[in-house]
């Protein structure tokens, strides 16, 4: 088998998967699916210490920037995240390198048959998900890598995520906030509880500040487990402070101990608290016997690239790309645009998901631009444009519109001039297809 072998299994599988959302039904049946398709494999994951991060938001640049760190500090370690925005490759880092297409197509050659006999002999489990199976390859590689800690970051959820197979020891909660709510929940507090099931037995939970309605269920999660909640704002505090000779740095209290060094290299000052909860889940580790340098922490940090958040492409003018989805991260993303860009204009580009609350994220960002372009991704989830110019139109903002990526940077291009901002914004799959109409068809 080849990687395109691979390639063609697994989408063939995302393609006999219900469009949108997965069906609720099947999904119930996940942790036993995995469960049965990972002891087929020897169960890789009972081999592997790890990370787990789970949350609404910055839960990518969170896992980014302890995986970043520990390599700095000489630790083997892997990082699973999805979605991707080019290959599939991107999901699978081995000490900050893409997996290789030769490594997949090894993978897949014994995962495969795993799943094919799944498919015979436990027919009422359901069929394996793509996602599952990816799930699945990448925790063989690393076991058969000798990765010593691999971050795993959640599809959806948690509780019935295939990467809860894995028994984190140190687990990670963004903040919690509305998205996938036919699956997660309605309220903050069932969304909660869904994330909440990464906690494992004897486990640290690491969290920044959440809504009220959050804080309970992650502490009975804890309580119910054995395991230790450490929550931002009250057993740990950050800060930005300024060096003597001006630089941003990041200052993390953690009780015992004090991290004081660089800033997160990712921009926004929402990343100071992704950081935060970084620093706070690499010193759970530490406390559990890896041996990482302290140094490393301030090396991790200040070097981390996450593409596709608040990702500057090109200048004059410049544009940024952001995969801002839901009301909270738009929000975010508006306050990081005055924050750390000084511009003349903004040009919005904006497509979003279907399934997403399109109203809400049009309303965060539409009435901050002097003009937005709407558009739509070519993925099978993309809303039509003229579902986003009935949203515009509601908050008082006449768009311009674009059938694609590229034409709406062109759109943008033409209003713009040197010293003005495009930012493009809404969906990771506009995202990825207006990088590629910039000349950027691959991350590293």
């Amino acid at each position: 088998m080849d990687y395109i072998d691979a390639l063609l299994y697994i989408n063939g599988l995302a393609q006999s998967e219900p469009h949108g959302e997965p069906d609720l039904a099947r999904r119930a049946l996940g942790p036993a699916r995995m469960a049965r398709l990972c002891s087929g494999l020897g169960d890789p994951q009972k081999a592997l210490r790890t990370v787990h991060v789970a949350g609404t938001k910055g839960k990518g640049s969170t896992a980014a920037m302890i995986h970043n760190t520990l390599v700095a500090g000489g630790i083997k370690a892997g990082l699973y995240t999805s979605p991707h925005l080019h290959t599939l490759l991107e999901r699978i880092r081995l000490n900050r390198r893409l997996v290789s297409e030769e490594e997949v197509a090894e993978q897949a050659e014994v995962v495969i048959p795993a799943v094919e006999r799944l498919h015979a002999e436990a027919a009422e489990l359901g069929k394996v998900t793509a996602f599952e199976l990816i799930t699945a390859l990448a925790l063989r590689l690393y076991a058969e890598k000798g990765v010593q800690v691999a971050v795993l970051e959640t599809g959806m959820g948690g509780r019935l995520d295939a990467t809860s197979v894995a028994d984190g020891k140190v687990a990670v909660i963004t903040p919690v906030s509305y998205d996938h709510t036919r699956l997660l929940g309605h309220t903050l507090a069932a969304i909660a509880e869904e994330k909440a099931g990464i906690v494992k037995e004897g486990a640290i939970l690491v969290s920044p500040p959440q809504a009220a309605e959050v804080v309970p269920v992650l502490e009975e999660a804890c309580r119910a487990r054995g395991a230790q909640l450490r929550l931002g704002g009250r057993d740990w505090h950050w800060q930005e402070e300024r060096s003597a000779d001006g630089r941003a740095l990041l200052r993390v209290d953690g009780g015992p101990w004090i991290y004081l060094g660089p800033r997160p290299a990712l921009l926004g000052r929402h990343q100071l608290l992704n950081g935060g909860a970084a620093v706070v889940a690499l010193h759970a580790l530490r406390e559990q016997g890896l041996a990482l340098p302290e140094e490393a922490i301030a090396a991790g940090l200040s070097s981390v690239r996450w593409p596709g958040r608040l990702e500057t492409v090109t200048k004059r003018p410049a544009v940024v790309l952001d995969g801002a989805h839901n009301e909270d991260s738009a929000r975010r993303l508006r306050e990081a645009l005055g924050e750390a860009f000084t511009y003349g204009k903004l040009i919005l580009v904006l497509g979003a998901s279907a399934d997403k609350d399109i109203a809400a994220i049009v309303r965060e960002l539409a009435p901050l631009a002097d003009k937005v372009v709407v558009t739509c991704s070519s993925h099978q989830r993309a809303a039509p444009v003229a579902t986003l110019v009935e949203h515009c139109r509601a908050v008082g903002v006449e768009p311009a519109t674009a059938a694609d990526a590229g034409a709406a940077l062109a759109l943008a291009r033409a209003e713009a001039g040197p010293e003005d901002l495009i930012c493009v914004t809404g969906s990771l799959y506009l995202v990825a297809e207006a990088r590629e109409a910039c000349g950027l068809e691959s991350v590293s």
